[in-house]
């Protein structure tokens, strides 16, 4: 990496990626993106006096772009020799503008080029490396106007990034990670797109206590009732351990943005209790965590029938029970009332048909 000139901007308002096709160039622009900066990839020159109003304005309340980075490169073709014009007008009308320029070995691009099997946009008809070096020739007078030239030969995705993020970074060690710690119930599915995964359902269950059952994990009460249990306590300072021993390394690979799952049954008290005190703890420690909760609104607890209900419909209440004989006895009242009017209409008939039979 060779450095050719500074302007001592440690915040530049416009950065402006360019250099060689395949040096890395994409990689950088991600790398922008994650640090905060507004990307644009291969934007006319003509067009960067237009672009510079929305990135300059004398009232800093007004809606405009913070820091920008825009990617200018070989494609730009008989434009790119109003590149020094349109640089200074810009840096005449005040902006701090930062030109970063990759290269790489004409060996290690005509291997890049080679492993994606694209062509190279500088091709003629005359070869690979042939395009290469005509590419390098055209770019020359933009190289000589760079503020920063790294050489990326050497460089992984990751590595470059590192080297990027160290240097355009607020923070030494670039922007705090971001860390979605989300709860879910196994009952519901298990999540998507999630990089890591831990299930909490060997914990103690809420549910099967009757004045927890109804509420949720971020209740006081149900986060009292689980950190009374030392396998609670213990389960949070494992998981937080392992993360904390994880994400940087991630991070150090380029990843930028990782997902925790947190799953029990039905997602309402211990995967949301869990995943609010790792989240928690992930902020004290410098990561940017947020928890999110897939399931806790789904998993409403079915209302339970009054005791006094219950018993009075199933009969066991002890009114029911005092009821009984006394309904019994009505009933047997009943009977006996039946029969004796049966007897009755049994008598009025044969007195009838003797009647019938007396009459001349």
């Amino acid at each position: 990496m060779k450095t050719q000139r500074s302007d001592g901007a440690d915040a530049p308002d416009i950065v402006i990626i360019t250099g060689l096709s395949g040096s890395g160039m994409s990689s950088a622009t991600n790398a922008f993106e994650d640090l905060g900066f507004f990307c644009v990839d291969n934007l006319p020159v003509t067009l960067l006096p237009t672009f510079a109003r929305l990135v300059q304005s004398d009232d800093r309340d007004k809606p405009h772009i913070e820091r920008a980075a825009l990617v200018i490169n070989i494609r730009e073709g008989h434009f790119l020799h109003e590149f020094p014009d349109q640089l200074k007008a810009l840096r005449d009308i005040g902006l701090s503008v930062f030109v970063l320029f990759l290269e790489a070995s004409d060996d290690a691009l005509r291997r890049r080029f080679s492993e994606t099997r694209r062509p190279h946009p500088a091709e003629t008809g005359t070869g690979l490396l042939e395009s290469i070096r005509a590419e390098r020739a055209a770019m020359e007078e933009v190289r000589t106007l760079a503020d920063h030239i790294i050489d990326s030969s050497d460089h992984t995705v990751h590595t470059l990034r590192r080297v990027l993020v160290e240097r355009f970074s607020h923070d030494p060690q670039g922007t705090p990670m971001r860390v979605q710690v989300f709860s879910f119930g196994h009952k519901y599915g298990g999540p998507r797109d999630v990089d890591l995964l831990f299930d909490v359902r060997h914990l103690p269950n809420p549910y099967f206590v009757a004045e927890l059952r109804d509420l949720s994990g971020h209740d006081r009460r149900v986060v009292n009732y689980l950190t009374a249990s030392a396998e609670v306590q213990e389960t949070l300072r494992r998981f937080g351990e392992l993360l904390e021993y994880l994400l940087p390394l991630y991070r150090r690979e380029g990843k930028a943005y990782v997902s925790v799952g947190i799953g029990c049954t039905g997602g309402r008290h211990r995967s949301v209790m869990i995943a609010n005190m790792l989240a928690r703890r992930l902020r004290r420690t410098g990561f940017d965590a947020v928890a999110n909760h897939r399931d806790v609104k789904k998993a409403k607890v079915p209302k339970r029938k009054p005791e006094s209900r219950r018993r009075k419909v199933e009969g066991r209440g002890p009114e029911a029970e005092g009821q009984r004989p006394k309904a019994e006895g009505r009933r047997q009242e009943a009977e006996r009332r039946g029969q004796k009017a049966e007897g009755g209409r049994q008598r009025a008939g044969i007195g009838k048909r003797k009647a019938e039979d007396s009459t001349p």
